[in-house]
């Protein structure tokens, strides 16, 4: 068969690649590779029109989805990869701090784009702070987990926006946690946010973000990606969900519960996390490459991380996944840990 022509680098969810290198049937898997929430929202009945009819921005999601994120004004996008692409060409050279490790098409964009770039560790921003004219932070980060306060963000933005820089986080994961968001402050010049639909509601597939920063990037933004973006079908899915207050309150319920019982299912079999958030959790350690291998060999997918020795670990949908994972630490456990 011919192979699909792809860009960009290489991201977890390849359940079916997997399937092939292990000759296990995609069906039998348990996919905890890609810290999506494993229990999608309930999609409503999409009509014809928003499948025969070119999609316009009237329709109600723009609203719906400002007011989920608490701002005024906000720009929708094609996943926030399409931001991630596209914001470093509204800028001349520049040089670009990255927090590091975080997801990797960051700095790849920024360096695509002809600037300068400087993957640097969180202890390392003051010391760097001054010759940056962007600073990039996934927050909380991906695949560490780690959360830098607001107020620490908002003094880091300050510093940059005093010589006409920015300060872009990517919120893809906060929504578990909302009240750690910068959505409010995007107002502000210099701060542009990002988040994310597919990962919180768990519908991935609808290819869905939004972008948050003070109206003239916005335009900028927009002008460069064009019209029509958001197709019909994921306009009409993402206002239901915005809209539906109660389905939100308990996925973070439920995700946060979740999140600690992995925690504490990881720890009791030698794999204490060393870092996560309300999605998922992350171990690093010497064997996360024999460990990825011995899990996908039973079938359960996990994100390798080999350029730090890591690996991720998303959220199971029910007890019957629980118990296979369970019963997978605990083979582990007998076998590696001493």
């Amino acid at each position: 068969m011919p192979k699909p022509i792809e860009g960009g680098l290489e991201h977890g969810g390849r359940l079916q690649e997997a399937a092939r290198e292990y000759g296990i049937a995609v069906s039998k898997w348990l996919d905890l590779s890609t810290g999506i929430a494993p229990w999608p929202f309930a999609v409503p009945a999409i009509p014809v029109s928003a499948w025969a009819r070119l999609p316009e921005s009237g329709d109600g999601l723009h609203a719906a989805a400002c007011a989920y994120y608490g701002v005024t004004q906000l720009l929708a996008v094609a996943g926030s990869q399409a931001a991630i692409q596209m914001l470093p060409r509204l800028r001349a050279h520049s040089r670009v701090g990255v927090l590091s490790p975080c997801y990797g098409e960051h700095a790849h964009a920024w360096r695509q784009a002809g600037h300068d770039v400087m993957e640097i560790a969180d202890a390392e921003v003051q010391a760097h702070l001054a010759n940056l004219d962007v600073l990039v932070v996934v927050n909380p980060n991906n695949p560490t987990g780690r959360l830098c306060s607001r107020e620490q963000l908002l003094a880091w933005h300050s510093q940059l926006v005093a010589r006409g820089g920015w300060l872009l986080v990517d919120e893809a994961f906060i929504d578990i946690t909302p009240e750690h968001s910068l959505a409010a402050a995007t107002p502000r010049d210099g701060l542009i946010v990002l988040r994310s639909f597919g990962k919180f509601f768990g519908l991935a597939g609808a290819r869905l973000g939004c972008v948050l920063a003070v109206d003239s990037l916005l335009q900028a933004l927009a002008e460069r990606l064009g019209p029509w973006t958001i197709n019909g079908p994921t306009r009409t899915v993402a206002a239901h969900c915005f809209a539906d207050l109660t389905a939100q309150q308990q996925q973070r319920e439920r995700a946060l519960a979740a999140s600690q019982r992995l925690a504490a299912l990881m720890a009791a079999h030698g794999l204490q996390p060393t870092g996560g958030c309300g999605l998922f959790q992350w171990w690093q350690g010497e064997h996360a490459a024999a460990l990825h291998d011995f899990f996908a060999r039973q079938g359960i997918l996990l994100r390798l991380f080999p350029a730090h020795s890591s690996v991720r670990v998303g959220l199971p949908a029910n007890e019957a996944q629980w118990q296979r994972l369970a019963w997978v630490l605990q083979a582990w456990a007998m076998e590696f840990v001493q």
